[in-house]
């Protein structure tokens, strides 16, 4: 089973898209900020997707992007942006940070699964 990284300031996104992920046999860990999550993943925290929120308070997914790139089991792992931004600007400047993929909310559970699904592979 895969388990999927959940990095979203809305206790109502990741609820909602852990339901999504759970009813499509996925196994998620989940972080309410990305400084949350950098501790997990400096823990030793086992995943094969991460999927971050844009804006956050403190780390925002940008930075996120740029720290977990840095430690080395996860320097290839899939990493998707789900956001409201939707600006060519921040997909250039997120793709540079290291983002495999972009999805923009609110994103149907359909949408999702198929973006997960191509990264995954």
């Amino acid at each position: 089973m895969k388990t999927i990284f959940l990095v979203d300031d809305s206790a109502t996104i990741l609820l909602s898209i852990s339901n999504i992920l759970a009813k499509a046999g996925y196994a998620t860990e989940k972080a309410a900020s990305g400084e949350e999550a950098m501790k997990k993943f400096q823990a030793g925290v086992k995943v094969d997707l991460l999927i971050t929120d844009l804006n956050m308070p403190g780390i925002n997914g940008i930075e996120l992007i740029k720290q977990v790139r840095k430690l080395p089991a996860y320097k290839f792992m899939p990493i998707l942006f789900l956001t409201t931004e939707s600006q060519q600007s921040r997909k250039l400047e997120a793709k540079a940070a290291g983002a495999s993929g972009w999805i923009v909310k609110p994103a149907t559970a359909d949408e999702l699964l198929n973006t997960i699904k191509l990264v995954l592979r």
